[in-house]
């Protein structure tokens, strides 16, 4: 038997999940609604599926494709414009030649397929409508059925004084496909409210099975999350959500538990799920792929969708937090509360009780939120700080933040100027380097490629080949987890006010210059840069006869020397030369000269425990 998968939804009601895909795509706990429908469909042995489609159809369409990985076949109708549930289906054409189901990909259920379809066969039925019983009819079309099985009566989303049964409509049909013959195909016409009364009013074998088991239409906020606390309470029959990995505890993949942290279940945790010291975490709670959950957060019947940070001593109480989202240290959502995808919401700010955030909105810190905030974009009001651009990796400096600062830094330089780049010994400010790299010559900026090494060489080799600016990536000394981006001019000094904000205007107003394939900036590596600074420091150290007495001393660590407050760092691993005193009357010898420039290179750590100006 073949079925066609309704799929088309917008999902209004899932605002703000919704904005971003189609309502079939909502996941539930570990896969997409949808796929939960093609699960179902499988364990009784249907494999051939028509879907049909209209919002945002490709990201359907992408994601499942012909349904080999899944073990489906599958095929797409899509809808130019709305046609309704029947005009849908009857679009599809006569490639619907026999009995055929149909299935809406926005609900979750368990209802057994196998029953419907015999009862539907036993009546000879030409429509049989799927019936379930319900506490709140009204969101629903209402049916009336006779001992049989037969319908006598039905309506479409009745009020209260309408209301004549519980026994309400899934959207689950088995049809003959003679029925859909009286429409043609590409003619808008709906089940419920055009061919099931025609088909009541002409006398048509149209029945009625009563389900049991599961159902539920994923069709609001608070139904979409009882349908996550249900397949993770175990309330419906479902593929197996993962490994059990503490009891109540699910997983898909590899995770980070640390062994402080306290979990109970029913949980679900995604593959790359990271949970930080002394966190509490209480089921029912959904976190998806890669979400990372920092020092003493508490997770309360929550879903956190993948990609997304919850920091340091924040509190989710009965939320909702859409994908790639950042919520900072001390954040507050409240009970019922929706945050859209790609939303930052900073420290201590507080989400009132079922207020929904819009994605791509940036909550200020200490901000209490007591209204849904929908139009408008809060971004980040300014790039720069006190030590450049500065933030958590891959939360706020993501590859994709980073390509496009280094798009406007180098829109505000000509075309064609150089400017140098380099970076610590840490892989995230390589990863940070190389995604500025990529905006800098997409903006027609040559790269002179310094590697690895500390600011004073970086600033030392722009003035040197006189580039037009710098830029270092650097771990922060205060936190690993954040990096700094600084910016230097030509005279290798840190960039002043006026041209931060030139960047800052080019960045928001995303105004980035981009150049054509044949000047596209060209990326090369400066050789021995470390050497010609290491010379040039003793040159001016030995041009200045009256300068006062300075100290080559061993540091604690047996490969570094400090001269004069900047650590020197031997590239072989022996001690340096013994303490040397220099003074106006005593220059460096020649040996010591050569062993610092054979052996030593300068690092970014200075002297002191004091944070440096560089």
């Amino acid at each position: 038997m073949q079925a066609v998968v309704m799929a088309g939804g917008e999902g209004s009601r899932l605002r703000p999940l919704t904005i971003n895909r189609p309502k079939p795509m909502v996941s539930i706990v570990n896969k997409p609604c949808l796929g939960h429908i093609f699960d179902l469909l499988q364990r009784h042995g249907i494999n051939d599926a028509f879907v049909t489609l209209q919002y945002l159809a490709s990201q359907i369409q992408d994601s499942f494709g012909d349904g080999g990985a899944i073990g489906m076949r599958l095929k797409y109708s899509v809808e130019e414009s709305p046609l309704g549930t029947g005009g849908s289906v009857r679009q599809i054409g006569d490639a619907l030649d026999d009995t055929f189901i149909v299935i809406s990909g926005d609900a979750l259920t368990d209802i057994d397929l196998t029953k419907v379809i015999a009862f539907h066969r036993e009546r000879k039925a030409a429509v049989t409508l799927t019936l379930y019983h319900v506490a709140n009819p009204l969101e629903y079309g209402v049916v009336i059925t006779g001992e049989d099985g037969r319908i006598s009566k039905f309506l479409e989303k009745p009020s209260w004084g309408e209301v004549f049964s519980d026994t309400i409509n899934t959207g689950i049909y088995v049809i003959e496909p003679r029925v859909l013959e009286r429409y043609k195909p590409g003619e808008a016409f709906d089940f419920s409210k055009d061919l099931f009364p025609a088909l009541l009013a002409e006398g048509e074998p149209l029945y009625g099975y009563i389900a049991s088991g599961y159902w539920t239409d994923v069709g609001s906020i608070s139904e979409y999350a009882r349908a996550n606390a249900d397949l993770l309470q175990g309330r419906l029959t479902a593929a197996p959500l993962g490994r059990e990995l503490l009891p109540g505890v699910f997983t898909s993949g590899d995770v980070e538990i640390d062994e402080s942290a306290k979990i109970t279940g029913p949980v679900f945790l995604g593959n790359g799920v990271k949970v930080g010291p002394h966190v509490e975490i209480v089921g029912p709670t959904v976190l998806r792929d890669y979400v990372t959950v920092d020092v003493g957060a508490v997770v309360d019947r929550s879903i956190v969708w993948r990609n997304s940070y919850i920091g340091e001593r924040a509190e989710l109480h009965g939320t909702i937090v859409g994908r790639q989202c950042a919520l900072k240290s001390r954040v507050s959502l409240e009970e019922g509360s929706v945050i859209g995808d790609h939303c930052i919401v900073n420290e201590n700010a507080r989400v009132r009780s079922q207020v929904k955030i819009w994605p791509d909105k940036q909550i200020e810190s200490g901000a209490v939120v007591g209204a849904s905030l929908i139009w408008g974009a809060q971004g980040r009001r300014a790039l720069f700080g006190r030590f450049g651009v500065t933030g958590i990796v891959n939360i706020d400096l993501t590859p994709e933040f980073v390509a496009r600062l280094g798009a406007a830094y180098a829109s505000t330089l000509a075309q064609g100027a150089t400017i140098t780049m380099n970076r610590d010994q840490h892989r995230s400010s390589r990863m940070l380097k190389r995604g500025l790299m990529s905006g800098i010559v997409s903006a027609g900026v040559h790269v002179a490629d310094v590697l690895q090494a500390p600011l004073p060489i970086g600033r030392f080799h722009t003035r040197r080949i006189g580039a037009a600016g710098g830029v270092h990536v650097r771990v922060s000394p205060f936190d690993a987890r954040v990096c700094d981006v600084k910016f230097f001019d030509r005279q290798a000094l840190d960039m002043d006010k006026t041209q931060e904000r030139k960047v800052e205007t080019i960045f928001f107003r995303e105004d980035l210059r981009r150049v054509s394939y044949e000047d596209v900036g060209r990326i090369y590596e400066s050789p021995r840069v470390g050497a010609a600074y290491s010379d040039a420091f003793l040159a001016e150290v030995a041009r200045r006869p009256c300068a006062p007495q300075m100290r080559l001393a061993p540091t604690t660590a047996p490969d570094s020397i400090c001269l004069s407050g900047q650590i020197f760092t031997c590239a072989r691993t022996r001690a340096c030369s013994p303490m040397t005193e220099w003074s106006p009357t005593t220059l460096p010898s020649s040996s010591t000269t050569r062993d610092l420039r054979a052996h030593c290179l300068p690092t970014i750590a200075p002297c002191s425990s004091e944070r440096s100006p560089m």
